[in-house]
């Protein structure tokens, strides 16, 4: 098996390569095999004190309130909005808990459980219930629960009265989830009545417009099985067809979906990325449906997608969302729970270090609040803090263990179940965490807790002999139910004619073939020698736990006695600072696009004190940065007003932090536009008089922003307009951030000045050279024309150009206000001032590479009239424009 490469470079945003082989900390030894069958046994006792529980005080309902020792019925306890939906009034833990029964070594208690789910289980109840849900739960259980009677029946020792009554009920409910995918794209409505369908009038459901990725994209391991196992295509094609459109819906550019579609449009409702809420399982069944399904199609897009996620998500050791159509713009700065399954999936991709450095840092963060907070920041701070007993760390636990065979992860097993029971045990169960800062308690035990927590668990510790059948025949589905590999070529006929009729081959022609030579879903053991994982856990742990001791300066001179660099006092243009830098390993890069990215190879350092601070170094940065983005202002705008554009033309434009205030003026500031000469703004402008009273336009570099700004200014100019240098930079690809000052007071600055990147301030330079005279609006948004012209009536010529005066407000380009959060600031000048760089975004200090000699600005050409002959046209750059504009409105409404 091939996994990936010790070479391949492990991306973060602030590009933190945290390699501490030689750390302080030590692991435990080995834990001994009775020490293992001890925590296995203790995972049998907490089973059955949850299970019996259910039992006692809830069945047939569908839930035990584990709090006041009775059952949760739908309808009669006070509505939890969505988390009801899951609620059926089909005894949904008993069957979400059928395979977990015969796995745990009750074959009896299970051959009574399916005996009461045929006598009391009804499924033709009137109540509207979630479609994902309902089947990865109700049909993954029933599905789960017929494949281990099957098994017990063969094996003779019990079951053998059992002629497929689980799978009649399990097709019985699949007929009732399919009118659900009766849309025009195939995706399924997120609801459905169990009795009456969808849309009509009993149905109390249907009119519902969008759905999650994840609740269109988790059916095809549930469905496929099912087709396979009554022979019966018709519910493996629906399951298709959603994947087919979801994967055709993709965003082409970056080759990530967003978090939530339209069903029947096919448009992106939220635009946001990532591996957590609303997206996760879909990657995770694109790469099981291949496993067991076999049809390489699925693997192909799982490659695709999680080249993507490796390229922008990914950010060792965090995994954060970024929207879909700016990938490197982070959307959030905070992390949900249901992410913790993803090193598990990277165990079956084959990508086992990264694996490693997520899951240690969800440990430590686990450590530190006893549970995972169903969210936390990048920090590691509680964002939301209910933790209703999840499972997904302990699945990525067990996957690890079985990759590695480090016995570190038996003692994070050991974390998990002395957590559980020292903080979640009551009388009647385990309750849910209400909040993991008090330990307070929520009256909930969700079913997922017995399916899927206590199946992990158990293999974690359990050694092969103490299971009753090998589990690597069967694969889990994400609720953690086992449906065997043999379906790969069960029925297959049809299921050939299916894949004939899905995708065609140029859909894929853009996959990179590379992806597969490091691909190859596997649980076996990967690498015999535990330091390996050891070696990648220590930074993690370092950086979020901060419980290493510091060790004694060395005597031999080097930075013994000198205080280590404070990420506060760093400046990019102190050779001091840079040479301590390199003393700590730390490598200062600049980028293309003007941002700068810092690399820790601790390897590198020059010592193991040495490779400490600069851990901390990297660390405080990071604190640093995000105290900064929590004071960083919106986007603003530029839109062109002028013939032919008219308002129609909207481009994001990074702020300053000094000037004018755009989103406290009501009418922003608006004007024709200049060129400054010279061009760089750095000196006295030579064209005062024409730059009076304009917008002047100036490019980036040779100088700070506030000095730019106090050029023009002086020179009459109400506005500026700063455009990057850096050719090909694009508010698409790189993220916005706030011009700072010089370091000194800037309240004389009282213009506005605005930037924009190489392609959009090109769109400004296109309109001028052909043109002459561009009349431009800056401000915090987009206006409508009514709010452009004053109320006055639109000019007669722009009515015959457009031919658009029946055209409502509605339909006007324009923008919602928003509140985001906007990378750090960068300073633009020959001598970097101190500043931090961003964990995920930039502060854009910019060095060496931007040092001219202050007298060339005179010499510059014209940006206009130098404009090369084979330069974009102006309808180019406006086609261009186009989909940036969607997606800044688009990204205006997810913040809201």
């Amino acid at each position: 098996m091939e996994t990936t490469p010790g070479t391949c470079p492990v991306r973060i945003a602030l590009v933190v390569l945290l390699l501490l082989l030689g750390a302080t900390c030590r692991l435990g030894g080995a834990m001994t095999r009775e020490e293992r069958q001890r925590l296995r046994n203790q995972v049998i006792e907490m089973f059955d004190h949850a299970y019996q529980n259910y039992m006692d005080h809830a069945y047939p309902a569908d839930e035990l309130m584990p709090l006041t020792c009775r059952g949760r019925v739908r309808g009669l306890e006070p509505s939890r909005g969505d988390v009801d939906d899951a609620l059926g009034k089909f005894s949904l833990t008993l069957i979400d808990t059928l395979d977990t029964l015969v796995l745990l070594n009750k074959p009896v208690e299970f051959e009574k459980a399916v005996r009461k789910v045929l006598r009391d289980v009804r499924l033709d109840n009137d109540i509207v219930v979630s479609v994902f849900e309902t089947n990865i739960r109700v049909l993954g259980g029933l599905l789960g629960g017929h494949s281990m009677a099957v098994m017990l029946k063969e094996q003779g020792t019990h079951m053998s009265w059992y002629r497929d009554e689980l799978l009649a009920m399990a097709k019985d409910l699949g007929l009732r989830l399919l009118p659900a995918f009766n849309t025009s794209s195939g995706l399924p409505y997120p609801r459905v009545n169990l009795r009456h369908g969808v849309r009509s009038p009993e149905a109390r459901t249907g009119t519902e417009t969008d759905t999650c990725t994840a609740c269109a994209g988790t059916i095809i391991l549930e469905f496929a099985a099912l087709s396979r196992f009554t022979g019966d295509p018709v519910f493996e094609e629906h399951a298709r067809r959603a994947l087919d459109f979801l994967w055709e819906k993709r965003q082409r550019n970056s080759n990530l979906v967003g978090t939530t579609i339209n069903i029947h449009s096919g448009e992106w409702v939220r635009r946001d990325s990532g591996v957590g809420a609303g997206i996760d399982s879909y990657y995770e069944y694109l790469l099981k449906a291949y496993i067991l399904l076999g049809d390489e199609r699925f693997l192909e897009r799982f490659n695709t997608h999680y080249a993507s996620i490796m390229k922008y998500i990914s950010q060792p050791p965090l995994l954060l969302d970024v929207h879909i159509h700016k990938p490197l713009l982070t959307a959030r700065t905070w992390m949900d729970s249901l992410l913790a399954f993803f090193p598990g999936l990277q165990v079956l991709k084959g990508d086992i270090r990264p694996a490693i450095e997520t899951h240690e840092m969800l440990y430590q963060v686990t450590k530190k609040h006893n549970f995972l907070p169903e969210a936390f920041t990048t920090d590691f701070r509680v964002h939301w803090a209910q933790h209703p007993l999840r499972p997904e760390f302990a699945e990525s636990t067990y996957f690890l263990y079985k990759a590695t065979g480090d016995p570190y992860y038996l003692e994070v097993g050991r974390t998990v179940l002395e957590n559980l029971n020292r903080f979640a045990r009551v009388p009647c169960g385990f309750a849910a965490m209400k909040d993991v800062r008090t330990g307070s308690h929520e009256d909930r035990m969700d079913s997922f807790f017995l399916a899927e927590m206590f199946k992990y668990l158990f293999l974690l510790f359990a050694d092969p002999e103490d299971l009753p059948f090998d589990v690597e025949d069967y694969i889990f589905t994400t609720e953690a139910h086992l449906l065997p590999l043999s379906l790969s070529t069960a029925n297959t006929t049809y299921t050939l004619a299916v894949s004939n009729h899905t995708l065609g081959e140029s859909s894929l022609s853009d996959t990179d073939d590379s992806n597969f030579d490091w691909s190859c879903p596997n649980t076996q053991l990967l690498f015999p020698d535990p330091s390996f994982p050891q070696s990648i856990r220590e930074p993690v742990r370092s950086a979020v736990d901060k419980s290493c001791p510091r060790p004694a300066p060395p005597s031999d001179g080097g930075s013994a006695g000198r205080p280590p660099l404070r990420a506060r006092d760093f400046m990019a243009n102190n050779p001091e600072h840079l040479e301590l830098l390199k003393r700590m390993g730390v490598s200062l890069i600049h980028l293309k696009d003007g941002r700068v990215q810092l690399v820790q190879h601790a390897t590198q350092a020059f010592s193991a004190v040495d490779a400490e601070d600069g851990l901390r170094f990297m660390q405080e940065m990071i604190e640093l940065s995000s105290q900064q983005q929590k004071e960083q202002l919106p986007p603003r705008a530029v839109q062109i007003v002028s013939h032919p554009f008219f308002g129609r033309v909207v481009l994001t434009a990074g702020p300053a932090q000094f000037g004018t205030d755009l989103s406290k003026s009501h009418r922003g500031v608006q004007g024709y536009v200049a060129l400054s000469e010279p061009y760089s703004g750095c000196s006295e402008l030579s064209n005062a008089a024409v730059v009076a009273g304009h917008i002047a336009l100036l490019q980036r570099g040779q100088c700070m922003f506030a000095e730019k700004a106090r050029n023009i200014q002086k020179a009459g100019a109400i506005g500026g307009i700063v455009i990057d240098d850096n050719e090909g930079s694009s508010s698409d690809t790189a993220p916005l951030f706030q011009m700072a000052g010089d370091g000194r007071s800037t309240d004389d600055i009282t213009i506005p000045l605005l930037f924009l990147f190489h392609k959009e301030g090109n769109i400004v330079l296109e309109a001028l050279r052909e043109y002459r005279e561009v009349e431009v609006l800056l401000s915090d948004r987009a206006r409508d024309r009514a709010a452009i012209f004053k109320g006055k009536a639109l000019p007669s010529y722009i009515l015959e150009s457009s031919g658009e005066s029946e055209r409502t407000e509605e339909e006007d380009c324009s923008a919602e206000d928003r509140e985001t959060v906007a990378p750090p600031h960068s300073t633009d000048t020959d001598q970097s001032s101190a500043g931090t760089v961003e964990e995920h975004q930039s502060t854009g200090h910019e060095g060496d590479q931007r040092q001219e000699a202050e007298g060339q600005g005179s010499q510059e050409a014209d940006p206009v009239v130098a404009e090369d002959s084979s330069s974009q046209s102006i309808d180019s750059l406006l086609a261009d424009w186009k989909e940036d504009l969607e997606a800044f409105q688009q990204m205006e409404k997810d913040e809201l």
